[in-house]
């Protein structure tokens, strides 16, 4: 079985989580990154992660819909804080869906995603980037912030703003929308190999694919890995061994299985 990494999966939110990870290791997950939104759930992913180490390595963030201008400073005080034991600054990012934009304008989004990156510069983390309707803007910021590694999870956005992307040298995550959703999947067909990481972003519900909708867990890494190989005409084994070694080496994780 091909050994597979998510990069991205919000832990915190599942109830029966040691059902979900043993699913995950069943499905050939070798290592889950578990990301956080606000100050709340950074201190779970925390707690996850040492919970089961070697196996979850957590990322501290603060996401476009959690930012509260009240609490603003100590959010990033103990991203700051507590930035060594993570193993990347996310989930962080812009979000310019007018839900979103009601909750917090595009200032106060990029103002907060600069002191961000300003901290994954500082602390030499790598970015887990949202950026929905958002995706020229971020790698703008990125880019003024000197931001040596990111990735654009679940990326949607223009070819234009992709090359960029991969001029910087960053990677981009297929998530399992890469069975459905058309834009997800001609920025997939566009990326080098050597530039995708494969995720989940669970606990979200896909609205589409091969069984309909579904709430994904880190165990759907296998449907990323898949529907990603087809639209890159490789074998999922090669795949595999491609994508894992991309994580392993843009995290530093300690979990580079030998190849079967």
């Amino acid at each position: 079985m091909q050994k597979l990494i998510d990069t991205h999966a919000h832990l915190e939110e599942f109830k029966e989580l040691k059902s979900i990870l043993d699913t995950a290791k069943a499905a050939g997950l070798v290592a889950i990154i578990a990301v956080g939104s606000n100050t709340t759930s950074n201190k779970k992913v925390l707690d996850i992660a040492d919970i089961y180490p070697g196996f979850v390595f957590p990322a501290l963030g603060l996401d476009p819909w959690n930012i509260n201008t009240a609490t603003l400073d100590q959010d990033l005080e103990y991203i700051d804080t507590h930035a060594t034991r993570a193993i990347a600054i996310g989930e962080i990012g812009l979000d310019y869906q007018k839900k979103v934009l009601t909750r917090n304008n595009k200032d106060i989004q990029k103002q907060v995603l600069a002191d961000l990156l300003d901290l994954a510069v500082k602390h030499n983390k790598t970015a887990l980037l949202h950026s929905r309707y958002a995706w020229k803007d971020c790698i703008t910021t990125a880019d003024m912030a000197g931001l040596e590694n990111a990735v654009f999870h679940w990326y949607t956005g223009p070819s234009s703003v992709l090359r960029e992307i991969l001029v910087h040298g960053y990677y981009i995550s297929a998530t399992p929308a890469i069975e459905y959703n058309n834009e997800h999947r001609q920025a997939i067909r566009e990326t080098p190999l050597d530039r995708i990481l494969l995720e989940t972003d669970s606990p979200v519900t896909y609205a589409y694919g091969r069984a309909g909708e579904y709430q994904a867990q880190p165990a759907d890494t296998r449907r990323s890995l898949e529907g990603t190989a087809k639209i890159k005409e490789v074998s999922a084994a090669e795949l595999a061994d491609i994508t894992t070694t991309n994580a392993v080496q843009l995290f530093g994780l300690p979990v580079l299985p030998a190849k079967e």
